[in-house]
């Protein structure tokens, strides 16, 4: 589940950094008794690990439960630092930069940094000393990972594939007695919307964010260089969608239409409004869900009250979805097969992972049976956690919410194996040829995208306009250079 705008069940978590000075690393936060790789007292090795988010405020409680364990198995504790989200891109550049001394991170910009030598080559070595998570990916994870044929990273079984849909308040669709099974299109909102406008004075007809995203497109790079694979066209050819798509210019068309009637808030665009999921505040928004996901399911609960959807898209297994999260070991660390043996055991250990995910056992859940589990009124994933599931395991691994029945269970695998594959996965773009024009791609982009995803500029107008200053900041030269790359990446596949 990607929860539209900002998530609401990111419940922070950096599987971090030892107590050591980083220039510019002062908010840095986690056990302040252990030193970066030092032996413990009783002589067990200790991995300074780095993870993206807030330390929990039961952070001691948790790591008691995970640490005896983690000592147990394989003989060693972890020492976790967490960092925020707003600074984890900048102080992981430096820590890696600096070539500073640790064991895992939550990867960032994973092939970019990956291809600058700071993340260990894997390859061999987990399916040696991380075999058991290794062999439970979905084999699109390893190869979606691969840069230059090599492994960098363990990424997390969740999510594999994204669909996107359009989610709705149900208490309201039953209220107003709608059929959303109708809805097929964005068109196909309006006389929805409409309804709720005249009606529920309170509340937005359609949350749209200026981060919502329209079309059926795979980025090369991502939406601020609009560059990559049309999944109703040609699946060799790098195109831009605002050019060459129909389905992109009938959704935004659909979406100005939207926006004109008032349907969309008047200042999407620019605004950073946040419209929680657990806020009754909106009837309709754009979501994407994944397997895990179970339907709207981890959706309603996260909400606090039911929420329909409908599907906009098929299910895609595609890059963005492999690099969701990724554990990384450093090219530094002198622990890299103890610290895939850690990563394993959270991967592995239901009870290790459900406590990071959930906070502790007997206070935030308990056991239902040998695989199930109820959520206790103590659960708070904003506080009391270590991570989402999305960026902490194998989420096959964790105890399962007793709401999830074994038939949805058994539809989840079914929609993974039936999911369709990107044409892009696996490719890595090596864009050093073209810095200056991905810069000047990614500065007029800023310009227009919001705008046209929300509705607020008018495309008859705005994307004429856009591309040519597309052309103009070098989108061909950047497009051939893809095309390039993609054809002998092609060529190369078995």
């Amino acid at each position: 589940m990607k929860l539209g705008f900002k998530k609401l069940l990111l419940s922070g978590a950096v599987l971090g950094l030892a107590a050591v000075t980083l220039a510019g690393c002062g908010s840095l936060t986690g056990d302040s008794k252990k030193a970066s790789n030092d032996k413990s007292k009783d002589g067990s090795d200790t991995l300074l690990m780095y993870r993206v988010g807030d330390k929990p405020t039961n952070y001691d409680e948790i790591m008691e439960v995970v640490n005896k364990r983690m000592k147990e198995e394989i003989g060693v504790e972890l020492n976790m630092q967490f960092i925020g989200w707003g600074d984890y891109e900048k102080k992981m550049s430096v820590i890696t930069s600096s070539g500073e001394n640790y064991d895992i991170a939550f990867a960032n910009n994973y092939v970019n940094t990956a291809q600058k030598g700071a993340y260990k080559d894997i390859t061999e070595l987990a399916p040696k000393y991380a075999k058991e998570t290794y062999e439970n990916l979905d084999p699109t994870y390893i190869e979606g990972n691969k840069v230059n044929g090599k492994l960098y990273s363990i990424p997390v079984n969740a999510n594999v594939f994204a669909q996107r849909v359009i989610t709705f308040d149900k208490e309201l669709v039953d209220k107003y007695k709608m059929d959303i099974t109708k809805v097929k299109t964005l068109d196909d909102l309006a006389p929805l919307l409409k309804t709720i406008k005249e009606n529920e004075q309170n509340v937005v007809p359609f949350a749209a964010g200026k981060d919502i995203r329209m079309g059926n497109f795979d980025y090369v790079y991502d939406v601020n260089v609009p560059l990559g694979i049309d999944l109703d066209g040609d699946e060799k050819t790098i195109v831009n969608p605002y050019e060459t798509s129909d389905r992109m210019k009938n959704e935004l068309k659909a979406m100005h239409n939207l926006y004109s009637q008032k349907f969309i808030p008047q200042d999407a665009a620019t605004s950073d409004e946040i419209y929680r999921l657990d806020d009754k505040t909106w009837f309709a928004r754009v979501e994407t869900q994944g397997p895990f996901d179970y339907g709207d399911t981890i959706l309603t609960r996260a909400a606090g009250r039911e929420l329909v959807s409908v599907p906009l898209t098929d299910p895609l297994k595609d890059n963005g979805q492999m690099f969701v999260a990724n554990w990384v070991i450093s090219n530094t660390s002198k622990n890299a097969e103890k610290a895939l043996e850690a990563i394993n055991l959270i991967n592995t250990d239901k009870d290790i992972l459900t406590t990071m995910v959930f906070g502790l056992e007997g206070e935030a859940w308990e056991k239902v049976g040998d695989d199930k589990m109820k959520i206790l009124d103590g659960y708070d994933a904003s506080k009391k956690v270590i991570g989402g599931a999305w960026m902490s395991g194998d989420n096959k691994t964790l105890y399962t919410d007793e709401a999830i029945t074994d038939d949805m269970i058994k539809e989840r695998d079914e929609k993974i194996a039936a999911a369709k594959t990107s044409p892009l996965l696996g490719f890595n773009f090596n864009g050093d040829s073209v810095k200056t024009e991905v810069t000047n791609i990614t500065n007029v982009t800023a310009q227009y995208r919001s705008g046209l995803s929300t509705g607020t500029l008018d495309p008859e107008k705005a994307i004429p306009e856009f591309n040519a200053k597309l052309k103009e900041a070098g989108l061909e030269k950047v497009q051939q250079e893809m095309q390039k790359q993609f054809d002998e990446f092609n060529s190369k596949k078995k």
